[in-house]
């Protein structure tokens, strides 16, 4: 009878998604032998669509006033982060292989002060959305009315208190410029009666589900706000790719 090697409790092996050969390349330099969880594999369409076909910022404008801001809430799912960031050439690629290392400045989970085109440090989850309502808000005290602010959260996040504060503040003052990326991969504990998008809506957010894999999906949805109230948009993705 042969042992099993698996950890009791621990996630299945994750198959990853179809990727392009270069963001398949910088991922394997990241990964370096070890494995990723569905954390990594499930976040990565939705960073490639904002990065590829929907952010208004570039290397050369990281510090721009009038750029969009994305932060990423879900820290530990930083690998696709640091590799699309290479992609697109916020980082060396050859940053890439000491990632984690102790002089690296990648570290498991992003730094703002170490690398470039990051908004916020994370850490323990819970906080991105409300630094992004603090971020939307600062933007509009400004007159700045043309960046929008993308927050990328998982679903198991939305089990903290601090998200609802922030969902229901947000929909009560309406922020037209804020987006909430939610990666549902049906790792939260307690759920939510109609779906996550349910928590949204009632408190008075626009909304779209969509398949977190279909790129095209995911473009219209994360491009269409209406303008007039803070959006998000749930990315569906099967826990295990």
């Amino acid at each position: 009878m042969t042992a099993s090697t698996a950890t009791p409790g621990a996630d299945p092996p994750c198959r990853p998604p179809s990727l392009p050969p270069q963001i398949a390349a910088l991922l394997e330099r990241i990964r370096a032998g070890r494995e990723f969880g569905p954390n990594v594999y499930s976040t990565i369409d939705v960073l490639r669509v904002l990065y590829e076909r929907v952010l208004r910022i570039t290397p050369a404008t990281v510090d721009a006033p009038d750029r969009d801001r994305f932060l990423l809430s879900k820290g530990h799912a930083v690998a696709g982060y640091y590799a699309v960031l290479a992609a697109r050439g916020f980082v060396p690629a050859d940053w890439l292989d000491d990632h984690g290392g102790p002089d690296s400045r990648l570290g498991d989970h992003p730094d703002r002060v170490l690398v470039p085109g990051v908004e916020i440090g994370s850490g323990s989850l819970g906080h991105g959305l409300g630094l992004g309502v603090g971020t939307a808000l600062g933007l509009r005290a400004q007159g700045l009315t043309t960046p929008r602010v993308y927050v990328l959260l998982g679903d198991a996040e939305l089990d903290e208190g601090s998200n609802h504060e922030a969902i229901a503040y947000a929909g009560a003052i309406g922020l037209p410029n804020l987006t909430a990326v939610v990666v549902d991969n049906a790792s939260a504990s307690h759920g939510w009666a109609g779906g996550i998008a349910a928590r949204f809506t009632v408190n008075g957010w626009s909304a779209a589900t969509v398949d977190g894999r279909d790129h095209d999906a995911l473009h219209a949805a994360l491009t269409g706000q209406d303008g007039t109230r803070p959006h998000v948009v749930v990315a569906v993705v099967e826990n295990g790719e």
